[in-house]
């Protein structure tokens, strides 16, 4: 065992799986909340279809586009230090969110936000990768899976709670005293670790043209319902958004310390868990934005009641995340990497059914619980061959990579399924509008989900390869 590592039942294991559980909650849980509080914001701040849009996806999109940075920072500076530093920031932002008196001024803090969970985000996943001794990562990254549906269980019950009673306002402000409890653990119990052999310079031709093509590609998406696809803003954030990508990967191409090593992809297991993730991810972008919304829209709950609506996949990815990732140890990640997304696959097409007076227990409650299990068998392999498929010095760069698809996926999900589904220039909150095209994205959710599928038999490994063996 080397000077630093944990063991996973050890008293110090612990301590850092509560320090990095919380850390990731707090972006993990805004998130969810915030889609739960969307109808009320819209009414609060007069905002329409784009504006709940950008509440969610100006934090996608800084998260996104910053979170290579993030995993950079942590590999160069220390995962403990940038971590902290993005719990701060995080919380600092969240204050400005539940202040502000406009929906440009909460679309800002939201991007503010972002930041600070693109600081945190790859750094609480770092931090288990290199904290832990090699035997115990899977199942410590299974138990930071489960344990986080702790946060995503007791989010949208607080979250719809508050709204119900109170105001949304408090789903931000809560975030305060979460930040504060994560700073004092992580101070007292989380190792510090780096990768020596980092570079000092910062990439930063890649940050911006990364930035430029993510934001380019969302805002093109987001203005297309409204503006119509000839409309010049339109087609010239498309076209932004496409150069922005092509000069980012040529700028990674020909720097010398590249944010994203590109040479990191000739691993197939790792190139095939990132690619698995965009398509899952971006199903799940797209469904967590549209269910909450259709259950109070379209079916009549109430914000509580919809946020109570997805508790039990939080309750089974709690209850079965650890086992899944001992089993992906055990047999490896290929086998529940395909059969995971095909189980979320079969739940969203009976989820496309609920409607107009849907009943909890008959039409909501079932598919959902089918759902928890796909998710639960998912994603504690998915994410530790992504990160496994690396040497240990690259965890914080892997780390970020992974999440950064991740969140990418979601953000183009949250632009472009109202408009694939057909929204057009209807309403996010008119049931009429919203109904067919609810229904259709759950559809595409169900085909991303089984090509993540094809790609996880075609191109995962049966096994990991051993520490010692691994590229990077």
């Amino acid at each position: 065992m080397k000077p630093g590592e944990v063991r996973y039942r050890s008293a110090a294991g612990r301590w850092v799986l509560v320090a990095t559980v919380l850390g990731s909650s707090l972006a993990f849980i805004d998130g969810t909340v915030v889609n739960i509080a969307l109808p009320a914001i819209a009414r609060d701040l007069d905002t329409d279809a784009a504006g709940l849009q950008w509440t969610v996806n100006g934090y996608a999109l800084s998260l996104a586009a910053l979170i290579l940075l993030g995993g950079s920072l942590g590999d160069r500076y220390g995962r403990r230090r940038i971590f902290a530093i993005g719990v701060t920031w995080f919380a600092a932002a969240s204050l400005l969110c539940g202040l502000a008196p406009t929906t440009e001024l909460l679309v800002g803090a939201r991007i503010l936000q972002g930041i600070g969970g693109a600081l945190l985000t790859p750094g609480a996943l770092a931090i288990l990768e290199a904290s832990f001794v090699p035997d115990d990562r899977s199942r410590a990254i299974g138990a930071w899976s489960g344990l986080g549906g702790i946060g995503g269980a007791l989010g949208p019950f607080l979250g719809g709670w508050l709204v119900d009673v109170a105001d949304w306002r408090l789903i931000f402000l809560i975030n305060v005293p979460i930040a504060a409890l994560v700073l004092v653990v992580t101070a007292r119990h989380v190792p510090e670790s780096r990768n020596p052999s980092a570079a000092r310079e910062l990439d930063v031709a890649g940050v911006l043209t990364g930035a430029v093509g993510l934001g380019g590609l969302t805002y093109g998406f987001t203005a297309w319902p409204a503006e119509g696809p000839g409309s010049p803003a339109v087609w010239v954030s498309l076209a932004i958004g496409m150069l922005g990508t092509a000069w980012f990967v040529l700028a990674e191409h020909r720097s010398r310390h590249p944010m994203l090593p590109l040479e990191l992809f000739r691993s197939k297991a790792f190139t095939g868990a990132n690619l698995v993730t965009f398509l899952v991810y971006g199903a799940l972008g797209g469904v967590f934005f549209l269910v909450v919304l259709n259950l109070q829209v379209v079916s009549g709950f109430s914000p509580l009641a919809a946020g109570l609506a997805l508790l039990p996949i939080t309750v089974l990815m709690l209850l079965l995340s650890a086992r899944a990732g001992w089993l992906g140890g055990k047999i490896g990640p290929r086998i529940p990497m395909t059969v995971g997304p095909l189980i979320c696959a079969a739940a969203l097409i009976w989820m496309s059914r609920i409607g107009a007076g849907a009943s909890y227990p008959v039409d909501v409650l079932p598919p959902v619980i089918v759902f928890g299990l796909g998710l639960s068998l998912l994603v504690a392999p998915l994410t530790a061959t992504a990160l496994g498929a690396l040497d240990d010095a690259h965890a914080g760069i892997a780390s970020g990579v992974n999440n950064a698809v991740a969140r990418a996926a979601g953000l183009l999900a949250v632009a472009v399924l109202p408009l694939a589904a057909g929204i057009g220039t209807g309403h996010l909150t008119d049931p009429a509008a919203l109904a067919p095209t609810y229904r259709t994205a759950m559809l595409i959710g169900a085909a991303l989900m089984v090509g993540g599928s094809v790609l996880a038999v075609t191109l995962v490994p049966g096994r990991l390869p051993a520490p010692g063996s691994r590229p990077g």
